[in-house]
């Protein structure tokens, strides 16, 4: 088994997140309850986390707990259905398939994102990426901050953090990275992003995949 591994985030790192793909999350809502007008402002919700952030509606609201998985359920539908007739459309990040296809066979890839797991597949799927990451895949299900579910990874993993890189494009990847004791990469194409995540304390950035491939094999050695 490969001694070294390495986790990326998804949206922004792997794939774009479309506006479309952002209106198919809160479809369920108003399909069942008439809400409109929810905010598209990911971080204006305490737990940045599909799971969360589905709570947090369903509270805000008055409405039963029991409605979370019902909602969850409907999303999936309405992700699946849409990619299979053309509606949605994934565009992965421009160089991601080629990373990946690079590191294979060299270490383990996986993903830490916060968007529930079986959307992740959906649509790492329909842009082809699904299989170079599922070995090591962890999503929003059981809630948290990404600093929670990247550290469920790692513990999946088996691996010391030192022969970790996780990459990242929030404010939020940047304290999962160091909280965590791993490598982290700060990935952006936008270079007030890519500042930003600096001032944040990663030590290490790239804007583009071949960037990030020299630097995952300077960080391990590789």
């Amino acid at each position: 088994m490969a001694d070294a591994a390495v986790i990326f985030d998804v949206d922004g790192v792997l794939l774009e997140l479309t506006r479309a793909e952002e209106d198919a999350f809160f479809v369920p809502f108003e399909r069942r309850f008439g809400l409109k007008g929810i905010s598209r402002d990911w971080n204006s919700y305490a737990i940045r986390n599909d799971e969360n952030i589905i709570a947090e509606i369903l509270a805000r609201h008055g409405l039963p707990e029991h409605e979370h998985a019902n909602v969850v359920a409907d999303y999936l539908d309405v992700l699946s259905r849409q990619l299979a007739d053309g509606t949605l459309e994934t565009i992965a990040i421009p160089g991601a398939l080629e990373l990946l296809q690079k590191l294979e066979g060299k270490l383990r890839t996986g993903i830490a994102t916060a968007n529930l797991l079986a959307a992740a597949e959906l649509r790492l799927n329909h842009a082809g990426l699904w299989g170079h990451v599922s070995d090591l895949a962890h999503g929003a299900d059981g809630g948290g901050h990404k600093r929670e579910i990247l550290a469920r990874a790692i513990a999946s993993a088996g691996l010391p953090g030192d022969r970790i890189v996780y990459i990242g494009d929030n404010l939020n990847d940047v304290e999962a990275g160091l909280s965590n004791g791993v490598h982290f990469i700060g990935f952006s194409t936008d270079s007030s992003r890519l500042a930003a995540l600096k001032r944040a304390g990663a030590r290490h950035t790239s804007n583009n995949h071949l960037d990030s491939f020299h630097l995952i094999g300077h960080l391990l050695h590789l």
